[in-house]
């Protein structure tokens, strides 16, 4: 009876110590899950950015592969404060949700141009914003004195060049209902099909606007001051990144509070709003 005794003794010890042991491992990860994004990409030694390539001048891939814009440098700063690479992948606007949540995960962030909505952060994390956004228009230099209103570009006569399944699609849509909206693939190529006579009006953000104006002399921007709406542009990620999500945001004040994001704010072109 008394080994009987000392063996069930010993099995609840066995058991309260691997209870115990459980206990504390998971208690280790934890303290682990804490910083795993971070890590991953550390150990990978590269960040993977998606990015649409096609949003002068935030974001923009030339012929040879490279890229160059207000968000990549932006990117090109969170990949040095993390003390890696950095890779960039190509994603569109209207894939950019389903490219964000894919199994298994393609890219660790997404850069340039990304409004920050309800919509995103509902299923998404978005960053702080780094760049004070709007909706405006492009038309031709000889037009401007004829758009002055959404009411002047909301009639049957006017036709309205906007890019497929992004927020400029959406707020066409939702605003024009009288106008021709006509969906073009390549956003990058729809200021010149505007110059070009090919549409009248492209819907666009106080971001793009500047850059195309100063580039090509046939386009104007008459809204550019009093836009439609008025946001934020920032980093979108998936959930779960909360320790990539914070480190970003460091960055981003960091970059405000040393004057580095007015320094790209005025080499792009963009009205500063911080």
């Amino acid at each position: 009876m008394k080994k009987v005794r000392l063996w069930i003794l010993a099995a609840i010890l066995l058991l309260c110590g691997t209870v115990s042991f459980a206990s504390c491992t998971a208690n280790d990860d934890n303290s682990a899950e804490k910083q795993p994004t971070i890590e991953r990409i550390q150990e990978r030694g590269k960040l993977l950015v998606g990015t649409t390539g096609d949003y002068r001048p935030l974001s923009y891939r030339e012929a040879d592969g490279n890229y160059w814009g207000f968000g990549i440098e932006m990117a090109e700063k969170i990949a040095k404060r993390i003390g890696v690479g950095i890779e960039y992948v190509q994603t569109s606007w209207p894939t950019l949700t389903a490219d964000v949540l894919t199994e298994p995960q393609t890219f660790d962030l997404a850069i340039g141009g990304i409004t920050i909505t309800d919509t995103r952060k509902e299923t998404m994390l978005m960053s702080d914003g780094y760049l004070a956004n709007g909706k405006t228009i492009l038309c031709r230099a000889a037009d401007a004195d004829r758009y002055q209103s959404l009411a002047d570009i909301d009639k049957p006569e006017v036709r309205v060049m906007v890019n497929p399944g992004g927020l400029n699609e959406k707020f066409a849509n939702a605003n024009l209902t009288h106008a021709q909206i006509i969906v073009y693939q390549q956003n990058e190529e729809i200021p010149n099909q505007v110059a070009e006579g090919n549409a009248d009006v492209m819907i666009t953000e106080i971001t793009e606007a500047p850059w195309y104006v100063q580039n090509d002399p046939r386009l104007a921007a008459p809204l550019l001051n009093a836009p439609f709406t008025h946001g934020e542009i920032g980093v979108l990620m998936r959930k779960g990144q909360d320790d990539l999500l914070a480190l970003v945001n460091v960055v981003i004040a960091q970059m405000k509070a040393d004057g580095t994001l007015r320094q790209l704010h005025e080499k792009y072109g963009l009205v500063y709003g911080y």
